[in-house]
């Protein structure tokens, strides 16, 4: 049994077939998925999801790529769930330097504001960085609330910093592409106690299944590759990285 910590399922293209993408998740085994909030439509479809399938946890926050242009807008939006016990943690939230679709002060502004809002309703952190790592170190340096690294693709230094601090790293559909060596030592050297998997669908669908819109039922395939890659069983590696997620989002 799988627990599918990343996908956005109320996104546009995910929600018009999200029944069907549901189904064959549960057929391959998923049995909680982190469905990812990113403005106020889809925190209103997360909700509504939530109430037809007990499996799913929200989780919302305005990316660093959009806080730019809704960081303001709809902070309030997510704080207010938060508050209202909706969201199972906050996020994505963090900083992206790679593309720096939002002025970098406005990414850390707003990185600030949500780990206020998850250490005042003692939620956990769900956070995306790129390229930004010496800046989200030293902003959260000391920061009460468990935290994520979602769809890791650093090096195995930032990877333990990480650990170090008792977050967890979770792996996508990135580590099975035949290009990904370094995201591959990582995995070997990050213990397994630290891990989670996820999709983060509908993108970033695994090796077998690159160009096709990734979904939660394509996550074994990442498992397998954990389990390749640290001598472990696919069983081992479900059981632990199930855990893992469970004890951060329920």
């Amino acid at each position: 049994m799988f627990f599918d910590s990343h996908a956005h399922m109320t996104e546009e293209s995910m929600f018009e077939e999200v029944d069907a993408y549901l189904k064959r998740a549960k057929q391959a085994g998923i049995t909680h998925i982190a469905n990812i909030c990113t403005d106020k439509l889809t925190l209103a479809r997360g909700i509504e999801l939530q109430k037809r399938y007990d499996w799913i946890v929200n989780v919302g926050a305005t990316t660093p790529h959009d806080v730019g242009e809704l960081g303001e807008k709809e902070f309030d939006v997510f704080a207010k769930a938060a508050r209202d016990g909706v969201l199972a943690a906050v996020g994505e939230t963090g900083l992206d330097y790679h593309y720096e679709y939002s002025d970098k002060k406005v990414q850390k502004l707003f990185l600030e504001r949500y780990l206020d809002l998850a250490d005042e309703t003692d939620l956990p952190v769900v956070f995306h960085c790129r390229d930004a790592f010496d800046d989200l170190f030293a902003i959260t340096k000391g920061i009460k609330s468990k935290a994520v690294l979602h769809c890791f693709t650093a090096g195995v230094k930032e990877a333990l910093k990480g650990a170090e601090r008792g977050w967890y790293i979770s792996i996508s559909g990135i580590a099975t592409f035949k290009r990904s060596h370094e995201l591959r030592e990582v995995i070997k050297e990050l213990p397994i106690e630290n891990m989670f998997i996820e999709t983060d669908a509908p993108y970033l669908a695994p090796q077998s299944k690159r160009g096709k819109r990734n979904e939660p039922s394509f996550i074994v395939e990442t498992a397998e590759m954990i389990a390749e890659v640290k001598g472990l069983t696919l069983e081992q590696v479900a059981k632990q990285t199930m855990n893992n997620a469970k004890a951060f989002f329920l």
